[in-house]
């Protein structure tokens, strides 16, 4: 039997398959589209059973070719551009599609677990999994709320595992193709190493230069929770995946600008002192995020650690760290810009 991945040659989809093959499985069917053909990277240390396109999975999938033949559907697959503004593609990829897979798997009992955003918290200062905390400020959030609306609507039809996996801000390993979507740790690393620079917004919402704060999440934390869920199939819910502690942009650009010096055998820097050497320094907040933009997350992990995950969640030193020295050996010998 398959364990279906939905966006198999994405960011955490690859990483899962990764995970699953880590641990002996490689019955995988690999599940994306395409069509930003440079994702293929991403699979191409991975082994699976077969790939097949988005649209001809759901079509092979709806006329029951995959009847009895899935052990579990993993599904990362959508959208993920936050600043997209085409809510009826949207609202095709990230709710009908998503809609789709849950009525197969309510239909012939398949375990499925998906993933869904802190997009849908909104501007708010709530980031438990319930609904007074949510309010999307953007399409794609909305996408994502009316998804986990409707599996609350259809939760007791279930006689098989149904889980949402509401992702904090994510960063690691196999997100280059994703480009400005990326997380700002690629972005901070990528502007460094090119100029010896980090760029971050300026103030807004009543936040100084910099000091948003959102709760920054190692991919690698998103495995494992996958990973714990296929473990455990009575585990149904949606749950946070985040660290549970919100830090400032400064500290993120001040953890990746101090891996890279690492790497070198030089002492860190705090923030304050890399905005005085010129290494920290600011843009105008774009105006067109402003009401659309979430200046402060922090996830509420009590229904996951509730669930029985009690695995610690990488410090955002640790895991920036980590993804650094990855990232400078995949650049290969060409050492990031030095702070003098």
């Amino acid at each position: 039997m398959y364990y279906v991945v939905t966006g198999a040659a994405g960011f955490i989809g690859s990483n899962l398959v990764k995970g699953l093959n880590r641990r002996g499985v490689d019955e995988i069917l690999a599940v994306d589209d395409l069509s930003d053909g440079a994702k293929f990277a991403n699979l191409a240390d991975c082994d699976i059973a077969d790939y097949l396109d988005r649209d001809e999975f759901l079509e092979r999938l709806e006329e029951g070719e995959f009847d009895g033949a899935v052990q579990a559907l993993l599904h990362l697959g959508a959208c993920s551009d936050t600043t997209e503004r085409d809510g009826r593609y949207l609202m095709r990829v990230n709710y009908g599609y998503s809609r789709a897979l849950l009525e197969h798997c309510i239909r012939d009992e398949v375990r499925f677990i998906y993933a869904s955003s802190a997009a849908l918290y909104g501007a708010g200062r709530g980031f438990r999994e319930s609904r007074e905390c949510e309010a999307p400020v953007n399409v794609y959030g909305y996408s994502k709320f009316l998804f986990d609306q409707l599996v609350r609507r259809r939760f007791e039809e279930r006689t098989a595992q149904v889980a949402g996996l509401r992702y904090f801000n994510v960063y690691g390993e196999r997100e280059s193709h994703k480009g400005r979507m990326a997380s700002v740790v690629w972005h901070f690393f990528n502007q460094y190493r090119a100029g010896g620079r980090v760029r971050l917004f300026g103030g807004s919402d009543g936040y100084a230069d910099g000091e948003q704060r959102r709760d920054f999440v190692s991919v690698r934390d998103c495995v494992k929770v996958n990973l714990f869920l296929l473990d455990h199939p009575g585990c149904s819910g949606i749950f946070n995946v985040g660290t549970g502690t919100a830090r400032s942009y400064n500290e993120v650009a001040a953890a990746t600008v101090n891996a890279c010096r690492a790497a070198r055998g030089e002492p860190p820097l705090a923030a304050a002192e890399l905005r005085e050497r010129g290494v920290i320094e600011y843009i105008g907040f774009p105006e067109d995020l402003r009401g659309r933009y979430q200046s402060y997350t922090q996830a509420d992990l009590a229904a996951l650690r509730g669930a029985g995950y009690d695995e610690p969640m990488l410090a955002l030193e640790e895991g920036v760290a980590h993804y650094c020295r990855s990232l400078l050996a995949q650049a290969g010998s060409r050492d990031p810009h030095r702070v003098s």
